[in-house]
């Protein structure tokens, strides 16, 4: 295992996270219909990734560092980030709920090949749970399912 990619990944995660707490400081505290303002999303997502990169962090110095080289995985990193790009191009346009499934399947499938249906049933519960708990829990806003699929 190659701890001091892990090292520097958790530090850059956690600036990013960090960024995004402070940027979500100037995205207006409530939008229109919504009891939940556009900045709460951001902010908490930048505080959990800050906190789970620190525990990054400290795992990383917490073990004893191998002397081998460990060879990086572009094709999953390659994979994974093109899953995301396409994520974020197509969120408004097949929605929150279908968008967050495939590319959560995709991911799972990406890093542990097999076990499909664990993770059709994972991504699926996920990504209607967190639309369910944002949208009608919280009265956020979110584009949950597209106008042509005729549900709503």
């Amino acid at each position: 295992m190659n701890f001091s990619f892990d090292r520097y990944a958790g530090i850059v995660f956690c600036a990013i996270g960090i960024a995004f707490m402070i940027g979500s400081r100037s995205i207006t505290a409530s939008s229109y219909g919504s009891n939940v303002g556009a900045n709460i999303f951001p902010m908490f997502l930048g505080g959990f990734l800050s906190l789970m990169s620190v525990r990054l962090i400290y795992e990383t110095f917490r073990k004893q560092q191998h002397k081998s080289k460990s060879n990086l995985d572009y094709k999953r990193f390659g994979i994974i980030f093109t899953a995301a790009v396409l994520y974020a191009f197509f969120l408004e346009d097949i929605g929150f709920v279908i968008s967050t499934f495939l590319f959560l399947l995709i991911g799972f499938q990406t890093m542990e090949r097999g076990k499909v249906w664990k993770s059709v049933l994972i991504a699926a519960c996920f990504s209607y749970g967190v639309y369910y708990l944002f949208v009608n829990v919280l009265d956020g806003s979110l584009p949950g399912f597209p106008a042509w699929l005729g549900i709503s």
